[in-house]
């Protein structure tokens, strides 16, 4: 990845929900997966990127090729938190993100890595991102 000027992580906040969490109160571990995807999405509308209008206009996607999670503390029923999405690396078809979250206190509940990969969503295969489609961004 080649950033012409390391910008700071983007953050989200996310209050939790009832539908969010277990019998229990606690957050559900696929939920914190929502959180980080919302994170991302927002971090791409941010830099005015659509993505129902690139899949529309090009047949591109982004879908999680693998991921990383560490569960390192619990979050509960309407805790604040805050979804952070920093470019870690970019290659000619990918993007690793490192993510995080964290409660409104400053503990971090999770921390984990990304990797997106832009997919021809007819054919499900990989393709080059385009060059011009994240400004600030070209590939290793």
């Amino acid at each position: 990845m080649t950033v012409e000027t390391a910008p700071a992580p983007f953050t989200w906040p996310v209050r939790v929900y009832w539908e969010d969490t277990d019998a229990g109160g606690v957050v559900y571990h696929a939920s914190y997966l929502r959180f980080m995807e919302r994170a991302r999405s927002e971090w791409l509308r941010g830099l005015g990127i659509s993505q129902a209008a690139v899949k529309e206009s090009t047949g591109l996607a982004f879908l999680v090729r693998e991921m990383q999670i560490d569960f390192l503390k619990a979050a509960l029923l309407d805790d604040e938190l805050s979804v952070s999405v920093e470019v870690k690396e970019r290659r000619a078809a990918s993007i690793l993100f490192a993510q995080s979250i964290h409660r409104a206190d400053g503990a971090e509940l999770v921390r984990a890595k990304v990797r997106v990969a832009c997919v021809d969503v007819r054919r499900m295969r990989p393709v080059q991102i385009p060059a011009d489609l994240i400004p600030g961004l070209s590939p290793q």
